[in-house]
């Protein structure tokens, strides 16, 4: 039955959504509503159109798909920031439904036809590029939707594409799941020795926080697995006792190793089976399209051509990288040595890495911490991003939000609103770990003139304690820095089409280039006054403390360059090399890439794939990859304003116009080109990272 729009807020067409009003019990009859509507409206498409055009066919479909990813959007990022089992139920089961009607409208062949039938029509010739490029896209995604599938296979692959849906959520919920259920109580902070005030207090808030069965608060300190919680454990607890511990239910989350605050096992939340499964259907759904693999599948929207050509990438960065780190390791054992460590372990990384850090540079993340609040690097980051591309961004007072933390802000350039965003700075329960930007609206022109678009910036950084500002350590600014060039990708488009307007149409593994080269400015002598002073006396970053900082910029980049490219590695070699007549555990894989490329060794109980969301339950699957290869072209990028200036506002002119504005409205290489004059090079990643000695 339909519900009028009065009685469903999901339904409202609402220019933003309308948070406060939303309830689990709207979500699946708005999108039954929805999908029932989408159909006729195909329907009715296909019997009036003998002739496609853009305008009576491309056209109206996108109106009606946006009327359903407008409602759908809050809902999945409220199941993101704001989780609880009746939400849960209803995004589970409003995703069964969307995933059966995608491959639907997939694998609609009158629908293809149609598609096609424009794509060789003389009307074709006069669309514009970015038309073009739509139609185009729509034709692929057809073929690798199934279309060309008959009878029983193309059962099956609807079939495949509706359980890959079902494992990627449960997976992301198991790792949510686990994440929350462990947790450790103490009465006092003496078992904390060694951590600074800072985490002491957020363990003194999180005490306050949790609660008994009684519901009264459990008071004195907690830790958790929530990052900033788990990662000031890792870096500063004196008692490796507790270091250890903490560490062992972190990679073990989503696992049968597993286990919950009371030392009961979590194993409920394994991952282990799904990601089995997950690579079986992956394949087969594949082997449905012709590809041999599903490292083939992914490619065929990216920008690599194979996965060889991947492989040989990832093998020549590790290649230039594995000495320094080496090395980086190398220095790293004898120092723990020294201080009384004689068997370094994968929990004593981060701490002794921390302590050698101070000795050699006189920097620490917390002596930084207190010149970062997080409000002075939000108003600086505002000032950067509108020197750089002529926008100016307000926030809005009045707002309807899911959380009293979330803030939104307007931005304008030469005057008019050109697009909106929501941002989401602190962890907390039922809240999904990470940070990541998603799209609320969309920019399209509409029959009522253009829509702009919102966007969701999402992280998870120490909330404010008490009178104390939330203050971040400079890793966290070049997070938010990061996911805010996301965000300037997805609102700063100039293209009017939903399918290649912002991030929408963009090659996977160029859509981390915007926001990899954000972070480059948080490295900046002249951006650094911009976004930093001391939270309580007003004072910028000393400049021997920036001395420091940039001295200790590439501190174990050779680590950390292995680290990711172990993660690449371990991704696209279980997807190209799966075999399913003899499938290799992902834990046995995981092995044999550490054996080839890592230089800190795993314990054996470390199950780090069990929580692997980016290739399990995000987007990145035969995909991660795409960090590195993103991160050539924004090095390089960014050194055209390392010759002409960090702040050269031509130099600014040309990448808003060449690469933020264009969205997916034309092939990355073409625009990257456009931009730099020329193909990318590997150099300027290797000098930023101070590996460029190992290169030669």
């Amino acid at each position: 039955m339909t519900q009028p729009a009065s009685e469903n807020p999901l339904l409202s067409h609402a220019v933003l959504p309308p948070f406060s009003q939303i309830k689990p019990e709207h979500v699946e009859p708005a999108v039954r509503q929805l999908i029932d509507e989408g159909r006729a409206h195909l329907q009715r498409l296909l019997a009036e159109v003998d002739v496609p055009t853009w305008d009576n066919l491309v056209a109206p479909l996108e109106a009606e798909d946006d009327k359903l990813e407008r409602a759908f959007s809050p809902v999945s990022h409220l199941n993101a920031v704001a989780n609880n089992s009746e939400l849960r139920d209803a995004y589970n089961a409003s995703i069964a439904l969307l995933t059966e009607y995608s491959t639907e409208v997939s694998q609609n062949r009158e629908l293809y036809q149609a598609y096609q039938r424009l794509a060789d029509s003389d009307e074709y010739q006069n669309l514009t590029a970015t038309q073009k490029k739509v139609v185009d896209n729509a034709l692929r995604d057809f073929k690798l939707g199934g279309v060309a599938l008959e009878g029983d296979d193309k059962q099956r692959y609807g079939a495949i594409a509706q359980r890959l849906s079902e494992l990627s959520t449960t997976f992301s919920n198991n790792v949510l799941d686990a994440t929350g259920a462990w947790y450790k109580h103490f009465e006092n902070a003496e078992p904390l020795a060694g951590l600074p005030d800072s985490a002491l207090a957020q363990a003194q808030q999180a005490g306050e926080q949790k609660k008994h069965d009684n519901g009264e608060p459990l008071g004195g300190y907690v830790i958790t697995l929530d990052f900033p919680s788990y990662l000031a454990v890792m870096m500063y607890a004196d008692d490796r006792t507790l270091r250890e511990e903490t560490y062992r239910a972190f990679v073990t989350r989503a696992s049968a190793e597993g286990v919950k605050a009371d030392g009961s096992s979590a194993a409920e939340w394994d991952n282990t089976g799904l990601i089995a499964e997950t690579l079986a259907l992956r394949h087969e759904q594949a082997r449905l399209l012709g590809f041999d693999n599903y490292a083939e599948r992914s490619l065929a929207t990216k920008m690599a051509d194979t996965p060889e050509q991947v492989l040989d990438f990832l093998r020549e960065l590790a290649d230039k990288s594995k000495p320094q780190a080496q090395a980086d390791f190398a220095e790293l054992k004898a120092y723990a040595a020294e201080q009384g460590c004689a068997d370094i372990q994968a929990w004593d990384l981060a701490y002794y890495s921390e302590k050698l850090r101070q000795q050699k540079y006189d920097i620490s993340q917390e002596a930084l911490r207190p010149y970062f609040p997080a409000e002075k690097v939000i108003e600086g980051m505002f000032e950067v991003v509108g020197r750089l591309f002529g926008i100016d961004i307000l926030p809005v007072a009045s707002f309807d939000g899911w959380h009293p933390d979330v803030r939104f802000y307007h931005i304008y350039q030469d005057g008019e609103q050109i697009a909106s965003f929501y941002l989401d700075l602190f962890a907390r329960e039922h809240k999904r770990g990470g940070a990541w930007m998603a799209d609320c609206r969309v920019r399209r022109q509409t029959e009522h003139g253009l829509q702009l678009p919102v966007a969701f910036l999402t992280c998870n950084f120490t909330p404010p304690v008490g009178d104390t500002p939330s203050l971040l350590t400079h890793d966290e600014v070049t997070t938010l820095f990061h996911e805010f060039g996301h965000g300037l990708h997805h609102m700063l488009t100039q293209i009017d089409v939903a399918s290649v307007s912002g991030i929408n149409g963009v090659a996977w593994d160029a859509v981390e280039l915007p926001s990899q080269f954000l972070e480059n400015w948080c490295w900046q002598e002249e951006v650094i006054g911009l976004i930093s002073c001391h939270y309580e006396t007003g004072e910028p970053l000393p400049k021997a403390l920036l001395d420091k900082m940039l001295a200790a910029k590439n501190f174990q980049s050779g680590m950390q360059m292995m680290r990711q490219l172990e993660f690449s590695l371990f991704d696209l070699r279980l997807h190209a090399e799966y075999n399913p007549e003899h499938p290799v555990p992902a834990a046995e894989l995981i092995d044999q890439v550490r054996r080839e490329v890592a230089v800190i060794p795993q314990p054996a109980f470390n199950r780090f794939e069990n929580g692997f969301g980016h290739i399990f339950a995000g987007g990145y699957a035969a995909g991660y990859y795409s960090y590195k290869w993103a991160e050539v072209l924004s090095a390089d990028a960014f050194s055209a304003f390392e010759e002409e200036g960090v702040f050269n506002t031509q130099t600014g002119t040309r990448f808003l116009q060449e690469i933020l504005q264009r969205g997916g409205s034309r092939d990355p290489m073409h625009l990257f080109v456009s931009f730099r004059g020329r193909e990318p090079s590997i150099e300027p990643l290797l000098r930023h990272s101070g590996l460029l000695g190992e290169a030669s």
